[in-house]
């Protein structure tokens, strides 16, 4: 019995270790919503908190996406807002480039899912610490876009 139960709590240990190895220690946030049924309507905006605690650390702040092989563009549209401590919001819109003229998926493949990770501000220092919050919302003309399964945010600390 004292030998199952060292050999468990071995197990866990190289088990807790191996986990505590694998987590990202420059995240700060790397977080994905799922769309439901796939069609990011207008009335859908996901919002993504992020805690800063140092203003003078730069940091790269991504966008996460994920489309199905039967999503029609080449491109996807969004508005972006943060806002931050002093609850001023600055929305901006970006193009994300999700193929080649060809048709050819620039994104990660995975069956009939790609993913997406792109910068939307590189070596950006917040102003001030505290909470701020990202707003995504598709900026497309179709409503709702088919085909978007998930959408997200990364923030990490620029090296």
């Amino acid at each position: 019995m004292k030998k199952r139960l060292k050999l468990f709590y071995l197990i866990l240990s190289a088990s807790l270790l191996l986990l505590a190895g694998c987590t990202d220690k420059n995240a700060v946030i790397d977080q994905n919503t799922e769309v439901p049924d796939h069609n990011w309507t207008y009335l859908n905006r996901f919002r993504f908190p992020v805690k800063i605690d140092n203003e003078k650390q730069a940091y790269t702040v991504y966008m996460n996406l994920r489309v199905t092989g039967d999503y029609k563009y080449s491109n996807l549209f969004v508005l972006i807002s943060q806002t931050g401590p002093d609850k001023k919001t600055a929305p901006k819109r970006y193009e994300m480039k999700l193929a080649n003229k060809d048709g050819e998926w620039l994104g990660k493949g995975s069956g009939n899912l790609y993913s997406y990770q792109v910068p939307f501000l590189i070596d950006y220092k917040f102003p001030v610490k505290g909470t701020y919050t990202f707003v995504i919302e598709q900026n497309m003309r179709d409503n709702p876009l088919r085909e978007v399964s998930d959408v997200g945010v990364r923030v990490e600390k620029a090296n």
